[in-house]
């Protein structure tokens, strides 16, 4: 075989030879050839910045019985040639072990094969800061000049993903991701203010204009007011909104609903779909094609679960409205659980999009705001009630009191217990689309455009001391 100039075997070959060496019913080999840059920072300085390497192949072997086809999965990082077979064989052990797979189909065919299938994989280096770097640094000085200290990191990841399967599919999909963390503090750590973007490249992102931002968030908690626990008018900006709906569709599987154990689930049996979700014309979407938000086309599935089938890898992704004009449209389903449902086959999501706000930014909402609270994020945000969707959570790094239009001082933080289903039933605007980070699933989900929604009654269930 031949090698990379690091020493490693061709990915694309590595898969070619798993797919030899099995002699199984059927076999799905996954390389994952991934690389990452990063840079970190604390008080208005670099402190550490690093690129790493690393490979991950997974064998996905089928055997064929007399009761149903079984499957075997085993994943290893670190893989080289000399490892390939004893790791073909212990997916085969794996599969002939098993009992037949709830999930079982025939392995997809059909899907053209990506013609970059044979070249080398992407990779990045810390090239990809060249222009961010310096940036960073007169950020670092404005801040220092200002009394702000800067806090955060910047990491970019790529991933080469090859899938080979015996049924002849050869796909290859590569696929950035890059975030940023930026969180200013005054030098008492008394205030403290965050920020976060999500890009593919570091060509978008402009630390000194997040810096600016921050600062005026920090000018805003000069003053402090205690509010008590209870409902109020507030705004959600799209990183909350995004941290919501994600969640949302983590529990949007068709079998849970059909089988009544969901928020999508009808009383009396069946599924909400076609059911009115909001009285605004919001579409939720996902588009493996969506500028600046690009995603894997085709099925690419380590492990069966609830919503994903190591049977399905390779089937195309394509763009899918999950809640059209307000109403619920669809629930995800491998082709397993879309003949157990009857409903259509809507593999799984790789970015999320919420459409059908109208055009003001953030900063106009607020302007059109009487009285109510505006927040920054949220986190630590956990299920409370799946039949409803009922989640928790704390408020972070700023929550703020607007009167008359104007940003008049910070209050304290909230734990809030809220659905974001009942979310977008009460939501009485929503604003500009625009790419946010969801911060607290930032280390699973990143692709994602929200808008700011306007909530008229938010339950801030208690107040929470000391985050």
């Amino acid at each position: 075989m031949s090698t990379l100039s690091n020493g490693r075997t061709k990915p694309h070959e590595i898969v070619e030879r798993a797919l030899e060496l099995s002699t199984a019913d059927g076999c799905v080999v996954i390389a994952d050839e991934e690389s990452s840059a990063n840079l970190r920072w604390a008080g208005n300085a670099l402190t550490t910045n690093g690129v790493t390497r690393g490979r991950t192949l997974t064998v996905i072997a089928t055997v064929d019985g007399k009761e149903g086809t079984a499957s075997g999965v085993v994943s290893r990082s670190a893989v080289t040639a000399a490892d390939l077979e004893p790791l073909v064989r212990a997916a085969e052990a794996a599969a002939r072990g098993a009992g037949p797979a709830e999930d079982a189909q025939p392995l997809v065919t059909g899907t053209p094969a990506s013609p970059d299938f044979t070249d080398a994989p992407a990779e990045t280096t810390s090239a990809v800061f060249a222009d961010f770097a310096p940036a960073l640094g007169e950020a670092f000085a404005r801040a220092r000049a200002g009394g702000r200290e800067l806090y955060g990191f910047a990491n970019h990841e790529l991933v080469s993903t090859y899938v080979g399967t015996s049924t002849g599919l050869r796909l290859r999909h590569d696929q950035p991701n890059g975030t940023l963390e930026l969180n200013a503090k005054s030098p008492d750590r008394q205030r403290s203010a965050w920020a976060g973007r999500s890009t593919r490249d570091f060509k978008d992102v402009d630390p000194t204009a997040l810096d600016a931002e921050l600062a005026v968030r920090l000018g805003w908690a000069e003053r402090k007011i205690d509010l008590p626990a209870g409902r109020y008018e507030t705004l959600l900006p799209p990183t909350a909104v995004a941290d919501l709906l994600i969640y949302q569709m983590w529990s949007a599987a068709a079998r849970d609903a059909v089988e009544g154990r969901t928020v999508f689930s009808k009383p009396g049996g069946g599924t909400r779909l076609g059911e009115k979700l909001s009285e605004l014309p919001l579409t939720l979407r996902s588009d493996p094609n969506a500028p600046g938000l690009e995603s894997a086309p085709f099925v690419i599935a380590h492990s069966s679960g609830d919503d994903a089938s190591v049977f399905d890898n390779g089937l195309p992704v394509p763009a899918t409205e999950w809640i059209r004009d307000g109403e619920l449209a669809r629930l995800s389903t491998t082709r397993h659980t879309a003949g157990l449902t009857g409903l259509p086959v809507s593999p799984g999501f790789g970015n999320l999009i919420l459409d059908g706000g109208g055009e003001k930014s953030l900063e106009e909402m607020v302007a059109g705001t009487e009285r109510g609270l505006l927040l920054t994020c949220l986190w630590y945000i956990r299920e409370v009630d799946p039949a409803t969707l009922l989640l928790t959570g704390l408020t972070r790094d700023g929550v703020y009191l607007v009167e008359n239009g104007q940003v008049v001082g910070e209050v304290n933080n909230f734990r809030f217990n809220e659905s974001p289903v009942d979310l977008l039933s009460r939501a009485s605007e929503a604003g500009r689309t625009e790419k946010t980070l969801p911060r607290e699933w930032s280390d699973w989900f990143t692709r994602a455009a929200m808008p700011a929604l306007r909530i008229p009654d938010f339950n801030m269930s208690s107040v929470s001391k000391g985050v």
